[in-house]
C-alpha cells in the first residue's frame, strides 16, 4: 500500500497530509510530540478499506503552527475544520489518539454534522498538582544550539516516553511495561519532533489542559473509545469513557505485539460500519 503525502492550502498556510486507500473517507489525527508520520502503520492496514487522510496538527511535522500562543484543543478542532473545507470533505468518520483524541472530540463538537463517528483512543485528564507539572515540566522547546545538545535532548524526551509516564520520572513506580521499540520507530520519531522542535510543545500544554469532563459531555457523535493494555493512559482512558453519553470502551492487547495495527484497525472499521 502506497502513503501519499500532500498539502492543502488551509488559511494561508499549507497543511501536510498522508492519504492512502479509497472510498469513505477516515480522518486520523496524531498523538503529540510527532507527526501522522506516526500513524502509517494504522493507515496503511486501514487503506484496503477505506480513503484515509492524516494530517499533522498544526505545529507538529511539516504543518506551521497556529500562531496562537497557546492554541486550545477547540482551536486545533477548528484548525482542522478548515482542513476539512480544504480538501472537500463534508463527512467523515474520525479518529485521534491522545492529543489527536482531545481534537478529534472538539471537532465532534463543533461540527456535529461533519463528523459520522468518532474512535478515542489513549485519553486523560489532569488536574490540580498532576497537571501543573506536567505543563512545567513534560513538553519544553527543543532550541538548536551550537553544540547540538538540543539534539540530544529531543532523543532522550522521545526514548523515554517508551519507558516511562511522565518521561521525566525514571523510577520503577512510573514504568510502562511497553518495551522500546524498534530504533528504526524511534529514528522516524525523534526526525518528526525536529521538524517542529520550537512549535510542538503547545499543542502537549493544549492536551494537559482539555478538560474532558466537561467537553466530552457535549459529543452528540457515536463514539467507540479505547485503549491498548500498554497504553500509559489506559486507565484514565477507562474513566474517560464513563464520563461520554453512550460510548462504548474497548480494551486492546498490548501495543507491542505483532499485527496490533491490523487489530486497531479491525476495532475502527467494525465502529464506521455500524449503521
Amino acid at each position: 500500500m502506497t502513503i501519499r503525502r500532500g498539502f492543502a492550502d488551509v488559511a494561508g498556510v499549507q497543511a501536510h497530509y498522508r492519504t492512502a486507500g479509497a472510498g469513505a473517507p477516515i480522518i486520523l489525527f496524531h498523538a503529540s510530540p510527532g507527526s501522522a508520520k506516526q500513524l502509517e502503520p494504522l493507515i496503511a492496514a486501514l487503506a484496503s478499506s477505506a480513503r484515509v487522510i492524516a494530517p499533522d496538527t498544526p505545529g507538529n511535522g511539516d504543518t506551521p503552527p497556529l500562531g496562537i500562543l497557546e492554541p486550545t484543543a477547540a482551536d486545533l478542532a477548528a484548525a482542522q475544520l478548515r482542513f476539512l473545507d480544504a480538501m472537500d470533505l463534508e463527512t467523515v468518520d474520525v479518529y485521534g489518539t491522545h492529543t489527536g483524541g482531545c481534537i478529534a472530540a472538539e471537532l465532534a463538537i463543533l461540527a456535529p454534522g461533519r463528523v459520522r463517528r468518532l474512535v478515542l483512543d489513549g485519553i486523560g485528564m489532569w488536574e490540580g498538582e498532576e497537571q501543573a507539572d506536567l505543563l512545567a515540566r513534560y513538553a519544553l522547546p527543543f532550541t538548536p544550539d551550537l553544540d547540538g545538545g538540543y539534539l540530544q535532548r529531543a532523543f532522550t524526551f522521545c526514548r523515554d516516553q517508551f519507558l516511562f509516564f511522565p518521561w521525566y520520572m525514571r523510577d520503577r513506580a512510573h514504568r510502562i511495561d511497553g518495551g522500546l521499540g524498534s530504533a528504526d520507530m524511534l529514528h522516524d520519531w525523534v526526525i518528526e519532533l525536529l521538524k517542529a522542535s520550537t512549535t510542538y510543545a503547545p499543542n502537549y500544554r493544549a492536551a494537559f489542559r482539555w478538560p474532558a469532563r466537561e467537553r466530552l459531555a457535549y459529543v452528540r457523535t457515536p463514539t467507540l473509545v479505547l485503549a491498548a493494555e500498554t497504553d500509559p493512559v489506559r486507565e484514565l482512558t477507562e474513566r474517560v469513557a464513563a464520563w461520554l453519553p453512550g460510548a462504548r470502551y474497548l480494551a486492546l492487547p498490548r501495543g507491542d505485539q505483532p499485527g496490533f495495527p491490523a487489530l486497531l484497525a479491525q476495532a475502527v472499521l467494525d465502529h464506521v460500519r455500524q449503521q
